[in-house]
């Protein structure tokens, strides 16, 4: 896959997750629990992932070869920890981003996507085999980085919690394992929709636990709301979710989530100025964060073609 085609998947996921970041957010705020929220939109993806499995004979047979690999142990367990990471994701969307905006939720989860990304691909643990620390590779790392400090330059620690702002880093280190992981277990099973449905089994059980303790701390969550268009995140989870396992083995899990950081920037910034939140940052920081992203993936993207 040609390097530039690749990095269009990656930004369209980073689209994909900030208008998913936002809806998540929105829910968390109405349910007043961000895990009951992450719970239902990954409940939404969960059932129309199945219907798609149960559809598709390639689909079938991809869920056949992922159950005999388990049994035989030729699929490793890590391999099936996707989900784990991606209830995390949507959790903290819950928790998170209707407070903070999608700009400032973003930058955090840029921080942990490049760091973790950075350290999977040294080890091996993405499709893409061991990818090589380049220069390149890492300046666009410290630019994504740079991208985080602009966001706390001004006075975003005074409007939320710092504590609000760990949990997006957290989901950063959580979407870099969970596209590592599904990227292995798609070429291990020969199906990225496979892979994509064990990432949402996994999560809503996760999910279900998590918020069954919610609920019993908590008390019971408000009422679902009417409006059709919060339920869609699961649906856009099951999009890029699928789309990350197929392109993340010609991309690496670095440059994938550099991808997805231009995409989610330049989108948050989009709806954040349409729909602000308590704690969204200038329109200085904005504009600046979008511009050092989009440097980070420059710098970082191996333009030249192999010999």
């Amino acid at each position: 896959m040609p390097a530039s085609v690749a990095l269009g998947g990656a930004v369209s996921i980073g689209a994909m997750t900030a208008i998913q970041a936002r809806i998540n957010g929105v829910l968390g705020v109405r349910l007043d629990d961000g895990i009951v929220a992450g719970l239902v939109s990954f409940s939404v993806g969960l059932v129309v992932l199945i219907i798609v499995t149960i559809a598709l004979p390639t689909s079938r047979a991809g869920a056949a070869r992922l159950w005999r690999g388990v049994r035989s142990r030729h699929v490793p367990i890590w391999m099936l920890l996707g989900g784990v990471c991606g209830a995390l994701t949507v959790s903290t969307q819950g928790l998170a981003a209707g407070v903070l905006g999608v700009s400032l939720f973003t930058v955090g989860v840029v921080a942990g996507q490049t760091v973790n990304g950075l350290l999977l691909d040294r080890i091996g643990v993405g499709p893409a085999g061991v990818v090589a620390v380049t220069p390149g590779r890492v300046l666009g790392g410290v630019f994504a980085l740079a991208a985080v400090g602009i966001s706390l330059s001004g006075d975003a620690l005074t409007r939320a919690p710092w504590w609000l702002l760990v949990l997006p880093f957290a989901a950063g280190v959580g979407i870099a394992w969970q596209s590592a992981a599904n990227g292995r277990l798609a070429q291990r099973v020969q199906s990225p929709m496979t892979a994509t449905l064990m990432s949402f089994v996994g999560g809503t059980l996760v999910l279900a636990v998590a918020a069954s303790i919610s609920v019993a701390v908590n008390g019971m969550p408000a009422a679902l709301p009417n409006e059709p268009w919060l339920y869609t995140g699961g649906l856009l989870g099951f999009a890029y979710i699928l789309l990350g396992a197929t392109i993340v083995a010609h991309t690496g899990v670095l440059l994938l989530g550099l991808g997805s950081v231009l995409g989610q920037l330049v989108t948050s910034v989009i709806i954040d100025l349409l729909w602000p939140a308590a704690a969204v940052p200038a329109l200085w920081q904005l504009l600046a964060m979008v511009a050092v992203a989009v440097a980070s993936v420059v710098v970082a993207v191996p333009w030249r073609r192999r010999r």
